[in-house]
């Protein structure tokens, strides 16, 4: 018992250091009324990636408007209060992301050189990032990062300038800042493309609903993986697939967890470049996330050998033996004959 014990803190080790193979699940957080809080999000163990949304309208250095309905008010330092939520999320090795352009933004940036972009980047590091700020809306907590959603004002240009500024204090950074995009199924994206295209962007989750000609509909994946055979040949770390939550999120679109477990996600894990599901949102995720989690963490349903830690005894499902784990847990199988 001592020795499964160990094996075991072994296996919750090496499951902790591959993050499930990389596969990975997030969740928007900040625009429901009825959602948990920041930190019982986290703590739910479900997501490894939190964006909060939205803030929603900025320009140059000037203060923006951070959207969180209801959960706090920007206007008055209120949500300086998350900054302790956002550092427990991070300490549980939870990336938190802040999305920028969502909701009913006015953000734009029309400059014909890089200025506008270079300050707008500057007041993104300095009040939510790595810099400093005497105003910084979320308090000192550091975020992992700054994602571009396609709701902006579709008048706004040079998104791609955005993304480069953002780029250098990724350098500056070492790295540490990530950061993502999430356009519409339809490719090329009318909004995002261009700041895509940079190669800056080491996340892409692509939204597949409320776009019928690349939608999963009536049973059929046709649409969603002629979509997904495109997005995944962009020059970007790793892709996603962003999904509604429940039925009453998407007009259409919406994929029952038992079709994603068994159908779309064995087809989305045989490109290199998947990196997992986005959900909106945390409000709308009674228990979507924790039914689609096991399979993108490689449980019992895959029908490989490599999603299992491989341990000298050998690992196979079925009659033989050998130790499963996934985010954490220990499982032993043994041989029945």
């Amino acid at each position: 018992m001592a020795l499964l014990h160990l094996l075991c803190f072994f296996l919750f080790i090496l499951s902790t250091i591959t993050s499930c193979h990389g596969l990975q699940i997030g969740v928007y957080w900040g625009q429901g009324q009825n959602e948990t809080t920041l930190i019982d999000t986290c703590a739910t163990g479900n997501y490894q990636i939190v964006n909060i949304a939205y803030l929603s309208s900025f320009h140059t250095t000037e203060n923006g408007s951070l959207n969180l309905y209801g959960h706090c008010d920007s206007t008055t330092g209120g949500c300086t209060i998350l900054s302790t939520e956002i550092k427990s999320c991070q300490a549980l090795g939870i990336k938190v992301f802040l999305s920028i352009g969502g909701g009913a933004g006015s953000y734009t940036l029309n400059s014909t050189n890089d200025d506008d972009a270079t300050n707008d980047a500057l007041y993104l590091w300095n009040n939510f990032l790595g810099g400093e700020s005497s105003s910084r809306p979320l308090g000192d907590a550091v975020l992992d990062g700054i994602d571009f959603v396609a709701g902006w004002d579709p008048s706004s240009k040079h998104r791609d300038k955005l993304a480069r500024a953002l780029m250098k204090y990724k350098e500056q950074s070492k790295g540490k800042i990530y950061l993502s995009a999430a356009p519409e199924c339809p490719f090329p994206d009318a909004n995002l493309q261009p700041a895509i295209n940079t190669g800056v962007f080491d996340y892409v989750w692509v939204l597949f609903f409320n776009n019928p000609s690349c939608d999963y509909s009536d049973g059929s994946l046709d649409n969603l993986l002629a979509s997904w055979s495109k997005w995944t040949k962009i020059n970007a770390g790793e892709v996603f697939v962003f999904l509604p939550a429940a039925p009453e999120v998407a007009h259409s679109g919406y994929i029952p967890p038992d079709v994603v477990r068994n159908r779309v996600l064995p087809e989305l894990k045989r490109n290199s470049k998947f990196g997992g599901v986005i959900l909106w949102s945390r409000e709308y995720d009674r228990g979507y996330s924790s039914s689609i989690s096991q399979i993108v963490c490689g449980s019992a349903w895959s029908d490989t050998t490599s999603d299992m830690a491989l341990l000298p005894m050998g690992n196979k499902y079925g009659d033989t033996q050998g130790f499963r784990t996934c985010r954490g847990t220990c499982m032993l199988w043994i041989d029945s004959n």
